[in-house]
């Protein structure tokens, strides 16, 4: 029997009032191990691929198991969970659970220590996320970064026999396929203008500065030092016209259509895409590379985020019965590959059916050693940049597209660590 529900962010109030009236709970017996009736409520990220169906259909064996849980899940709109969250916080109204938000020095003290679980310890990517040894989410498995997928006919046509492995050799290889006639780089607008930039720069910062986020919301490194010769490169692409001129204005689902159907060379995206190509009706033959490193003979890092991670609120009154669930989602076999699967993520030991794209993917998580993993944007766990890194680097990138010089979004960019750094 289906269960789950979806509700909306807002106006739940009502439903939570309900739920607390028909089930008096409490962390320490919240019905995870008796009959008393529990209804939780899942903040999830709702995406054209992780979409209402699907989270209904994820939890209903769980349900199915779980008599007295009735698991609600819910949508926080357009706003999102990260922005959700703090509003239903103060409203008084948070959920037991939130999904997709990774810790943070400003949410961490809003989340269950989940340290007492195996299952949450062991987890993917859990040492890189913890915080001061607690370990405040769980994961299904690892979704990579710093990845460029590319259509291998477009590099057939243009004479590229072998994928890039160093930046000035995707530089010369951006070059042959403007002139065979192709659209070099598939960019956008929205979230999506910083990708290519710090996919072209994270790899090399991280592997030539380890504790670059530490050291560089510290004050101890510089942007322009460590970052400066990606953001040259990008703006050399840009004048060069590897970058469309109208980009700016196209949005993510359309940029994403556009390189699937074959129009464009190469597409700076995360594992997720994989994903998407695999349920897509028609797709151009692609292929992935790992971002290049900077210099020859270099070994760069790996961005890589934690794939749906999951955390208990504390104020939550079902704490037992969120953490039955959150173990049921992060290591039933069936459950794991679903979500794995859906967004083109993966994990040791749990196996779906893939496509070409997905096994070239599999084989470089299959090359890339734990300790290679960096976060991306404005970082994660330990390791993080002031707030509003994420939206400043997205819109110093879109402003080296409109055409402003790499010297002067350097020296934005140094101003504004100087002002939010230490």
């Amino acid at each position: 029997m289906i269960k789950a529900r979806l509700l909306p962010a807002v106006g739940i109030a009502a439903v939570s009032a309900l739920a607390l009236a028909g089930c008096s709970t409490s962390a320490a017996g919240d019905g995870a191990g008796s009959d008393e009736k529990v209804t939780l409520r899942v903040l999830v990220n709702v995406t054209p691929n992780l979409t209402e169906e699907f989270w209904n259909d994820l939890v209903a064996p769980f349900e199915a198991e779980n008599d007295n849980i009735d698991v609600v899940i819910q949508n926080p709109g357009a706003e999102g969970v990260e922005a959700a969250i703090p509003r239903l916080l103060a409203s008084g109204d948070a959920p037991d659970i939130v999904q997709s938000l990774a810790p943070n020095g400003k949410i961490a003290p809003e989340l269950v220590d989940l340290s007492q679980y195996d299952w949450a310890k062991n987890g993917p990517l859990a040492d890189q996320y913890s915080m001061d040894g607690k370990y405040l989410m769980a994961g299904i498995g690892v979704q990579l970064q710093s990845l460029f997928f590319y259509n291998k006919t477009a590099f057939e046509e243009a004479g590229i026999t072998e994928t890039p492995t160093t930046v000035d050799e995707l530089t010369a290889d951006l070059g042959k396929l403007k002139d065979a006639g192709w659209t070099p780089i598939q960019e956008g607008g929205d979230w999506m203008s910083s990708h290519t930039l710090q996919s072209l720069a994270l790899p090399s910062v991280i592997s030539e500065n380890p504790d670059w986020y530490q050291e560089i919301s510290a004050g101890e490194l510089t942007f322009s030092e460590t970052y400066g010769s990606s953001v040259e490169v990008f703006a050399d692409w840009v004048e060069k016209g590897y970058v469309p001129k109208d980009a700016l204005g196209i949005k993510y689902p359309d940029a994403e259509q556009a390189f699937l159907s074959g129009k464009t060379a190469v597409y700076s995206m995360g594992s997720w895409f994989a994903g998407t190509q695999a349920k897509a009706a028609e797709s151009a033959d692609i292929g992935v590379f790992r971002a290049p490193a900077m210099d020859e003979g270099d070994q760069p890092a790996m961005g890589a985020n934690i794939a749906s991670p999951y955390s208990i609120l504390k104020a939550s009154e079902n704490q037992e019965a969120a953490a039955k669930l959150i173990e049921f989602l992060t290591t039933d076999q069936k459950a794991v590959a679903d979500q794995l699967e859906v967004d083109g993520n993966f994990r040791d030991g749990y196996e779906y059916d893939m496509t070409a794209l997905g096994e070239e993917l599999l084989q470089i998580v299959a090359d890339t050693p734990a300790e290679a993993y960096t976060p991306t944007g404005g970082g994660y766990g330990e390791r993080t940049l002031p707030d509003g890194y994420a939206g400043e680097i997205n819109t110093q990138t879109q402003a080296l597209m409109g055409g402003t010089s790499a010297a002067a979004v350097i020296k934005a960019m140094d101003a504004w660590f100087a002002a939010n750094a230490g």
